[in-house]
């Protein structure tokens, strides 16, 4: 099932709402816009509308519920406070985020309105949280929740290992073909973000797991599937929300809460800052187009750097 769902995101929106809506998709589609960030923007508008619609106290924001031409900078502040009362900072900016784009392709491309609404409107501002990366002593422990020879058992550690080898998306991972995988080089390619392909090598145990895999996957109902995860019964493909499943399981069963994929791509930045790599290498492997990315990424290892610092001088502890 798609994630987008342009029916529904509109289904309770006015008919102009629901048209621009549908227009700005098209724009998006064809400027080759992944469909998670399709899906993000398109949500953030909608449910700008309908908060106008039902929430806002604003008693002039009937035309704004039916025109988004209507929208003035106190609403889209309205809604933000709301957002950040109702879900939270960190989410309120990702709709400011969209709405920044919605009002701008109305503003340049539809040319429906002179200014946008978001020209004044700051951003929410999110504090700061030190991302909590997983060990590798808590990786092994995972890890050991797979060991045995079933196919399941030898899929789940060759997915595992790959992602904390590489620090590769969630999606990236979970979308990985048999074609991707170059056991010559023992690098996969990952289908990144803005459609930006790039090649990852890893290292000997996670070229013997996917190689386990591999093979094990020869004999399996899924063999002809283009798609490298396959599920463990059947002619069907694994795919990420069955993998976030897995992970989520396979923590349980090995006493960690919250063992997700993105924790490992913290991880790996985390390690990778931690032994002084090169930032612009790091920004390579992990798909990165931002500097800003590798500072978020890397604020949990400057933070242990730093306490490392700390303790190896004794500032203070000598007196």
């Amino acid at each position: 099932m798609p994630l987008l769902d342009l029916p529904k995101l509109t289904a309770d929106l006015s008919a102009t709402w629901a048209g621009y809506l549908r227009d700005w998709d098209r724009s998006l589609r064809s400027a080759n816009y992944p469909e998670t960030t399709r899906y993000n923007y398109l949500l953030a508008a909608s449910q700008l509308a309908g908060y106008l619609a039902e929430y806002s106290p604003d008693p002039d924001a009937d035309d704004a519920t039916q025109d988004p031409a209507e929208v003035t900078k106190a609403h889209v502040e309205a809604f933000q406070g709301w957002m950040i009362e109702t879900r939270s900072a960190s989410t309120a900016l990702n709709k400011h985020k969209g709405l920044q784009q919605f009002f701008k392709w109305l503003r340049d491309d539809e040319e429906e309105i002179t200014r946008s609404p978001m020209e004044r409107v700051r951003q929410p501002q999110v504090p700061t949280k030190l991302i909590p990366i997983i060990r590798n002593h808590d990786t092994t422990k995972v890890l050991d929740t797979c060991k045995g020879k079933k196919f399941i058992q030898i899929r789940d550690e060759a997915i595992i290992r790959l992602y904390s080898n590489t620090g590769g998306r969630l999606s990236e991972v979970a979308n990985l073909t048999v074609d991707d995988v170059d056991q010559n080089t023992e690098s996969v390619r990952y289908h990144g973000k803005g459609g930006k392909d790039r090649r990852v090598r890893y290292g000997p145990k996670t070229a013997r797991a996917i190689s386990r895999y591999l093979r094990a996957r020869a004999k399996h109902a899924g063999a002809s599937l283009p798609q490298l995860w396959v599920a463990e019964r059947g002619a069907r493909p694994f795919q990420a929300n069955g993998i976030k499943i897995m992970l989520r399981r396979r923590g349980k069963a090995a006493g960690l809460p919250g063992v997700f994929a993105h924790r490992w791509r913290h991880n790996f930045a985390h390690e990778w800052k931690r032994a002084g790599g090169d930032t612009g290498d790091l920004m390579m492997l992990m798909g990165w187009a931002s500097e800003d990315m590798p500072r978020h990424y890397g604020q949990s290892a400057a933070a242990e750097r730093a306490q490392e610092v700390h303790a190896r001088m004794g500032i203070g502890d000598d007196v």
